[in-house]
């Protein structure tokens, strides 16, 4: 028996969401916001607390600064029931911070990356490895000193027994490469939005491109937004439409999305019923502003399926 279902690695910050249907202006222009909420940000730790949230025992592998977005960050996850004995404070840096205008459907984002980029192989506690099942990565392009080692760190976890995911995120440098081939490669379970899968591949098409990674990785999943997602394993396409939610802030979908559908995977259900769970916790996840607030138990999401 494993002390824990998943050890999560990567990005960690907090996050401002200020939700108004504005557009910033530079020249001192004063717009004015319906909302703001500081919260738990980074695809990596809205991960983490939504597959907390639907019952699963989590570990966080992270880097934080010793100030009080720090300490934010590490109060969140344990109240989540997150693990956060992996998580390194660091003395010599500042914890990310996110800056989300959120309205409605689409989102502008901006990132100090802080303590983000400076998350390294050395940091990780590897023996975290043998007492997890799986092992799920978020934000690749964000982790400069951890991503030129990530082949390593997906290699060793599977030499360990465990399955892995991994979920890049956008690449803020709009280079989609580094290590990225040699990762895919240590991968069980990837988990691209068409953004993402389009720049990845180079294709312009959804099927040649889901068809080009799943010829490589054994399973993919894309996440479509409104359209729900495609799965594909082998020659195998699963597809699930998401339910009807009144959405106030899509911040985080994508990573509640990858903890239903590694929920279902984790638990052996088929790939259909997974497809279908991660897009009714992606939806429910919308309901309130940032990426936590709404994220579904596990009897709620089970109810709306």
């Amino acid at each position: 028996m494993k002390n824990f279902d998943l050890v999560v690695i990567g990005d960690l910050n907090a996050e401002l969401v200020l939700t108004g249907d504005v557009v910033p202006q530079f020249g001192q222009v004063e717009k004015l916001v319906d909302d703001a909420t500081l919260t738990m940000g980074s695809s990596a730790g809205i991960f983490a607390c939504a597959a907390a949230r639907l019952g699963l025992r989590v570990a966080m592998v992270g880097k934080v600064g010793p100030d009080d977005f720090g300490r934010f960050v590490l109060n969140y996850l344990q109240g989540r029931a997150v693990d956060t004995r992996g998580v390194v404070v660091d003395e010599r840096v500042k914890t990310g911070l996110g800056v989300i205008l959120s309205r409605g459907n689409d989102r502008a984002i901006l990132t100090y990356l802080g303590s983000i980029a400076q998350l390294r192989y050395q940091d990780i506690n590897l023996s975290l490895l043998d007492q997890a099942r799986h092992l799920h990565l978020g934000s690749y392009f964000l982790l400069d000193a951890l991503r030129p080692d990530t082949p390593q760190l997906f290699e060793q976890a599977r030499v360990q027994g465990l399955t892995v995911s991994l979920d890049t995120n956008y690449d803020p440098a709009e280079r989609w490469n580094g290590s990225l081939a040699e990762t895919l490669a240590q991968t069980d379970i990837f988990l691209p939005n068409t953004t993402e899968l389009f720049a990845i591949t180079g294709q312009t098409e959804l099927e040649p491109a889901l068809a080009q990674l799943a010829g490589q990785i054994p399973l993919v999943a894309v996440k479509l937004g409104e359209a729900g997602a495609v799965a594909q394993r082998g020659a195998d396409i699963f597809r699930a439409d998401p339910p009807l939610i009144n959405v106030v802030d899509t911040t985080g979908a994508g990573d509640s999305f990858d903890a239903g559908f590694l929920y279902g995977y984790l638990a052996g259900w088929d790939l259909a019923k997974a497809l279908r769970l991660g897009c009714v916790c992606g939806s429910l996840s919308t309901r309130a502003a940032g990426g936590t607030a709404a994220q579904p138990s596990l009897a709620e999401a089970l109810a709306l399926m």
